[in-house]
């Protein structure tokens, strides 16, 4: 399933240029063939996590996998922005079928072989990125970005049906299905909360026309947030539960990896259209350039999720979490400094892999073992809700600058973004980085305390 969802996932990516240019629709608004995807994911991962802890695993999963599949079948057709939202907003329904498949595996095996296996469970994500990136390149130069959707459904559907007749989970009889209990109420309000606040920042590329909206739509956020946070107080079963993030482990991991979605997904939303933008404001490069560039990011965060999985258990959780959280922010450091030249590029991007592949890995890693084990479920739900959320947030800030600062080339029709865009999101990225540097220091001097 890692493997097929980021292939599905990343394959697209080099096509963001040409789906901006076809679907003819601002930078900011492109954002959201990314933003869509998370969203959706954010708000249906703790409800099918819940889901399947009543009607069972097994049973959930091939719903989710069925939604995921009709959503991919979708894009392949899509021929407007609203289509394409919507099939991609199947598409994240999609994300929910993770945290299943990894309660599963936390079921299967041992405390002592967790650490390895969910090593190897993350490792597919990167592993189907790669696939992606040099699959989807080559599909979408040669047979359009149509094609893309329509290799992955048949494979999509061959892997339902494998888990439909080989996968075998035992039921979970011990549950009432009478005590159900799915927070809706929070599911909306988190939704309204973070498109809201998406919305709001789309404005922000007119300084002066669109503030009033700008301003509308933040207080929409805040209002909502209110909201939601009340609501989380009283149901039963919460999104996020309040009484948890007491727990400052917990809390800091959190939002390390929150961070680390954020800026990955600026990474991913600004690659593509820099290098396929034309000279001198971009590298006039083609899909396959864009692949190429960003394939040692998608190695490097393979390899080193696997070996971070083994330095676990010689220096902890916590000194890895530090060491990644620090290799990346220096990785988006040099990308600010040195990103003239594709090449440049491609090694920049490496550091923030071999970072952000440690920083996962550890972040993950802290927040399994900080939470008591009758709430382990609810933590890893919170952790990927925290992560969808930074997702979500990270294209639209890349959108909006790209947006706000463009420029016009003679001979070639049409505006793109300039050098002061990419300066942005690159010194938004660094900064939000050193963040996460400190949360992971302060994780690290309190557990030597």
């Amino acid at each position: 399933m890692g493997l097929i969802a980021m292939y599905a996932e990343t394959m697209i990516l080099p096509a963001i240029p040409t789906l901006i240019e076809e679907f003819v629709m601002p930078y900011s608004t492109s954002s959201w063939i990314l933003s869509s995807y998370m969203i959706a994911g954010a708000v249906a991962t703790p409800i099918a996590g819940k889901l399947s802890d009543v009607y069972g695993r097994k049973k959930v999963l091939l719903i989710v996998m069925s939604i995921y599949s009709a959503g991919i079948l979708a894009g392949g057709f899509a021929d407007s922005l609203p289509f394409m939202i919507a099939a991609r907003v199947a598409q994240g329904v999609g994300i929910s079928m993770f945290p299943i498949a990894f309660g599963i595996i936390r079921e299967v095996l041992p405390e002592k072989k967790l650490a390895v296996g969910q090593s190897i469970f993350t490792a597919t994500f990167p592993a189907g990125a790669t696939l992606g990136l040099l699959m989807g390149a080559n599909i979408i130069q040669n047979y359009g970005w149509h094609a893309t959707f329509f290799t992955v459904f048949p494979i999509a559907v061959l892997l339902g049906l494998f888990i439909l007749k080989f996968i075998h989970v035992k039921s979970l009889s011990s549950i009432s299905e009478n005590k159900i209990s799915l927070d809706i109420k929070g599911s909306i309000f988190l939704a309204i909360t973070i498109i809201s606040f998406l919305v709001g920042i789309s404005y922000l590329e007119n300084n002066t026309e669109d503030v009033i909206e700008s301003i509308l739509f933040f207080v929409i956020t805040v209002t909502s947030l209110i909201i939601f946070i009340a609501i989380e107080k009283k149901v039963q079963s919460p999104l996020i539960d309040m009484k948890l993030l007491k727990n400052k482990m917990l809390l800091f991991g959190m939002l390390i990896l929150l961070i680390a979605g954020l800026c990955t997904f600026m990474v991913y939303q600004t690659i593509p259209i820099m290098i396929q933008s034309p000279q001198p404001l971009g590298f006039g490069g083609s899909e396959l350039t864009t692949a190429t560039v960003q394939m040692p990011f998608m190695i490097i965060f393979l390899v080193g999720s696997i070996l971070s999985g083994f330095a676990l258990e010689k220096i902890g959780n916590k000194r890895l979490t530090v060491i990644g959280t620090v290799v990346g922010a220096i990785g988006f450091f040099s990308l600010l400094m040195f990103h003239s030249t594709d090449y440049m590029v491609t090694v920049t991007l490496a550091i923030i892999a071999a970072g952000l592949s440690l920083a996962f890995i550890g972040g993950f890693n802290i927040v399994l073992l900080s939470t008591p084990i009758q709430f382990a479920g609810i933590a890893l739900g919170m952790t990927l809700l925290f992560n969808l959320i930074g997702q979500s947030i990270g294209p639209s800030i890349a959108g909006m600058f790209q947006q706000m600062h463009q420029g016009t080339i003679e001979g070639i029709s049409g505006s793109f973004p300039t050098h002061e865009a990419y300066t942005m999101i690159f010194v938004t990225a660094f900064a939000i980085s050193l963040v996460s540097v400190a949360f992971a220091i302060t994780l690290n001097r309190k557990i030597i305390a």
